[in-house]
């Protein structure tokens, strides 16, 4: 095998395993006395452990305060955020919720030491300041699987709306100090959102897999997180245990995966979409993922076979075909059909809906084609045309 040359960007410290969530107060307590506390309105504070966890910090000897966050993050919200509590004189951030609530955390922790509009630093949209930290501590611990945010640098903030925007404020110094993966957290996930986030981890672990940014580190954690997602999904989602629970453990980790390699190599054309969709539509990004994954699959295998049939991606899409089939033995052409088949059967079978249940039409492509190449759509293994990506969009309205 021949090793071209790669970097690794900075990884959080990891903690992964049922129960795990029991360690974060004395974790937290070696950064300070000052804890501010970051969750949705209902996911974590809704249930028993809340109580458990605000009075293991307490007998830590720690003061804590708390931010709420529902839907996605704004950088109003995150605005809001920093100026409630810069005063608080807060030590570490500690995040427990989806991937919203990772990134509004982890840009407010960017942003508490400094007192500035996350408007200052969002890329393509806000003043273009370069920012250099410090950020305070921040530990992640994700509720749900599928963005993998607790692994990343990247806080991504929405505007909705026709004049809106989905877009990232983004530095290594973000990065999480710890990333606290307890999939016994996942148990009260509703079966859509497993569906969904499901979904959106195992695009990433693909998207990642066949970048042109491309590495055998990369690839062997890919690798890796998409045999957990078959292990995993069918099992977390229809809720049999001890299957279940065997299903969401599988699925932690993938999610986990997801965003190391997404943050390591970038993703492609079906988060390229995603964010447009996002910015312009009440459409969740799990689902964007699991309802475009199949045709964006096919779109970019057609194209590479019709201009760069030698381009190693086509080799790899066929690699997944016959890891996720099991088909072992079959030829490349028919295991990338056999990938595309199986990537539309589940987005059927986990019942994602498409895009104009969320009020896209035809008219819409034009704008959301013309706001899809930013930097994901740049590492998908080949550039698309607009026509191409308008295929997509059929393919899913």
């Amino acid at each position: 095998m021949q090793f071209a040359p790669f970097s690794i960007s900075r990884l959080p410290r990891i903690c992964y395993g049922r129960g795990r969530l029991g360690e974060v107060p004395a974790l937290a307590a070696t950064y300070g006395s000052t804890a501010l506390l970051v969750t949705g309105k209902q996911s974590f504070c809704a249930t028993p452990r809340w109580h458990s966890f605000t009075q293991s910090l307490e007998d830590e000897g720690m003061r804590w305060q708390h931010f709420t966050v529902s839907g996605e993050p704004s950088p109003i919200l995150i605005d809001q955020a920093v100026s409630q509590f810069r005063v608080e004189a807060v030590n570490v951030v500690i995040a427990i919720g989806g991937g919203s609530v990772l990134d509004a955390a982890k840009a407010i922790a960017g942003l508490l030491p400094h007192g500035n509009s996350v408007m200052d630093h969002l890329e393509g949209v806000g003043r273009n300041i370069p920012y250099h930290g410090p950020s305070i501590p921040f530990i992640a611990v994700p509720t749900t699987a599928g963005t993998g945010s607790e692994a990343t640098k990247n806080s991504v903030l929405s505007m909705p709306g026709r004049d809106g925007f989905k877009k990232s404020f983004r530095d290594e110094c973000l990065i999480p100090e710890y990333a606290v993966i307890d999939p016994d957290l996942l148990a009260s996930c509703p079966r859509e959102l497993l569906a969904a986030d499901g979904m959106d981890a195992f695009t990433q672990l693909l998207e990642s897999y066949v970048s042109i940014k491309a590495n055998p580190f990369v690839d062997t954690l890919a690798w890796s997180g998409m045999l957990a997602v078959k292990e995993g999904l069918f099992s977390a989602w229809e809720g049999k245990e001890p299957a279940a629970s065997q299903g969401r453990s599988a699925m932690a980790y993938a999610s986990l995966l997801s965003g190391i390699t997404l943050a390591q190599v970038g993703l492609g054309s079906v988060h390229g979409l995603a964010s447009p969709l996002g910015a312009y539509f009440p459409i969740p990004h799990g689902v964007v993922c699991g309802t475009l994954v199949s045709a964006a699959t096919e779109v970019n295998i057609k194209a590479m076979q019709e201009r760069e049939p030698d381009n190693k991606a086509l080799v790899k899409y066929a690699q997944v075909g016959r890891l996720l089939t099991g088909q072992t033995e079959m030829d490349d052409a028919n295991a990338r059909r056999s990938l595309i088949a199986l990537l539309s059967q589940w987005s059927e079978q986990l019942e994602l809906p498409r895009l104009h249940c969320y009020g896209v039409t035809q008219e819409d492509f034009p704008l959301i084609i013309g706001n899809s190449r930013g930097s994901s759509m740049q590492t998908n293994p080949i550039v698309l045309t607009d026509a191409e990506i308008n295929t997509v969009l059929v393919q899913r309205i």
